[in-house]
């Protein structure tokens, strides 16, 4: 009895460890992609509207979007890296989902899976799903496209004064490290009408200034 009591314990103990593991796609900060979050909100308003448990929806949205998940200012999005920590569940060639600035955390595509356990509710059945849990960013290191091992990132200038990244450290070939296409989007698009605090052009091209006829000169 006392046997089946500490397993039922230590069963408890893990699931609780791999709920406070998850990070909620929505309310992590520094995730400012809006591709996300508007999949993430459709899916959301969805699930309300059938009547759907909130973390029900959550996992739901969560396995749809994720693939859809873009998150820009991010340096290792979308880049292979390699395991720097000799941990074995993590060891191998990976590709980055997301990364949560604000805890230095990276989310793996595949690797750190956890359980999280949903209760049963009006309109949805209960059970336990697969999620990939984030773990920290100092056990990765981004791949040198040369060598294909593990390197640091430098930074340098080509002639025409173009900013590089470029793979540094023992072993390292010294190559440009591309940045991936997503790292060229801009968080905040540039706005494309004038906005409410924005001089129209008429004033803008307007001339105020004429010092032959002493137009715009100050009195004094």
């Amino acid at each position: 009895m006392a046997n089946k009591l500490v397993a039922v314990y230590i069963l408890v103990s893990i699931v609780v460890v791999a709920a406070t593991m998850w990070v909620s796609p929505v309310a992590a900060e520094g995730d400012d992609n809006e591709s996300f979050k508007s999949c993430y909100k459709e899916c959301e308003d969805e699930c309300k509207e059938e009547g759907t448990n909130s973390e029900m929806c959550e996992v739901k949205c969560h396995a749809k979007c994720g693939v859809e998940e873009v998150t820009d200012k991010l340096k290792w999005v979308g880049k292979q890296l390699r395991s720097s920590s000799g941990i074995g569940k993590f060891s191998g060639v990976m590709i980055i989902k997301r990364v949560i600035r604000s805890q230095n955390r990276v989310i793996v595509e595949g690797k750190n899976l956890v359980k999280k356990h949903i209760k049963q509710g009006p309109g949805h059945e209960g059970g336990i799903f697969t999620v990939e849990a984030p773990f920290h960013a100092s056990n990765v290191q981004v791949l040198d496209p040369v060598t294909g091992k593990p390197c640091k990132i430098g930074v340098k200038y080509l002639e025409d004064g173009t900013k590089v990244r470029v793979s540094r450290g023992i072993g390292a070939s010294g190559s440009i490290i591309p940045r991936p296409e997503i790292l060229k989007m801009r968080t905040t698009p540039r706005p494309t009408v004038a906005g409410p605090k924005d001089t129209p052009m008429n004033l803008v091209l307007e001339k105020t200034y004429d010092p032959k006829s002493g137009k715009g000169m100050p009195e004094l």
